[in-house]
């Protein structure tokens, strides 16, 4: 098991796994918090969150200037302290919503993205204030929606975004819409090899609590899958089943006790 002292990255989604699903406090993780900036081990937010929203967190928690992937991955940044080093799935914003109006118009699907809604209205979807959900909504690479259609509707949804070039990824309230071959997965993966290599090699240790964390728990050295709110389980392919724990706990309980069944 890694140590403290080893050279380790944590990384970790956000909400329901380090900040509470509902209420999104973190303060069951705060003693683990403490460790690991004690130790200085960089902390990589992977989330759903937009870049706007990361910063002020990351500051709040005492880990600016950290890596991070913001976005579902559609946004990788290097260093968040000078804004150097940003990588996106390749697709803007506009770009993405232009896309999904059209779509929506030619097939008549039944869909909200965040284009669509007021701060107000985010803010009652999420339990955000306002002032949080104008940064939500502060979006660079992806669209996230609300579907209000039929599977058959879907699936056709689906074919129509692979067509041209689009994902479309399943969160904890949204879906997902993002340039082909994003994710998290593809972004740690972009991160980890520009990432400047520690003397001694690198351990990672990935938590996360929804389907779309999935890509990135593959790829950690470690895998803590939190007890989730999600319908869909998170099922991963991997056969290292001693370097996965499953929590029982939810949120940031459950963080803790994943960090503490792998670090020694």
């Amino acid at each position: 098991m890694p140590g403290l002292q080893d050279a380790l990255m944590i990384v970790t989604d956000l909400d329901g796994s380090l900040l509470d699903h509902h209420t999104y406090s973190w303060q069951a993780a705060e003693p683990w918090l403490e460790k690991i900036r004690q130790h200085a081990i960089p902390l990589v937010f992977c989330s759903s969150k937009t870049a706007s929203e990361i910063i002020p967190l990351q500051q709040k928690l005492g880990f600016s200037g950290a890596p991070f992937i913001a976005e579902n991955g559609a946004l990788v940044q290097l260093d968040s302290a000078d804004g150097s080093q940003r990588h996106h799935g390749g697709k803007d914003y506009s770009e993405i919503c232009h896309c999904l109006r059209r779509l929506r118009q030619q097939y008549q699907f039944r869909f909200s993205g965040f284009a669509d809604f007021s701060d107000r209205e985010v803010a009652d979807i999420t339990g955000l204030t306002p002032r949080e959900a104008a940064l939500a909504r502060r979006r660079e690479a992806s669209e996230s929606l609300v579907w209000r259609d039929s599977e058959q509707q879907f699936a056709t949804f689906r074919q129509q975004l692979a067509a041209e070039g689009l994902d479309l990824v399943q969160g904890g309230r949204f879906w997902s819409v993002m340039a082909s071959g994003s994710g998290k997965g593809a972004a740690l993966a972009w991160l980890l090899q520009h990432y400047p290599q520690p003397q001694r090699p690198l351990t990672t240790i990935g938590l996360g609590d929804g389907p779309n964390d999935a890509p990135m728990l593959e790829r950690v050295d470690y895998a803590v899958v939190i007890k989730g709110h999600s319908k869909t389980p998170v099922i991963l392919q991997r056969q290292d089943q001693q370097h996965i724990y499953y929590t029982s706990a939810y949120g940031p309980a459950g963080w803790s006790k994943g960090l503490q069944h792998f670090i020694s």
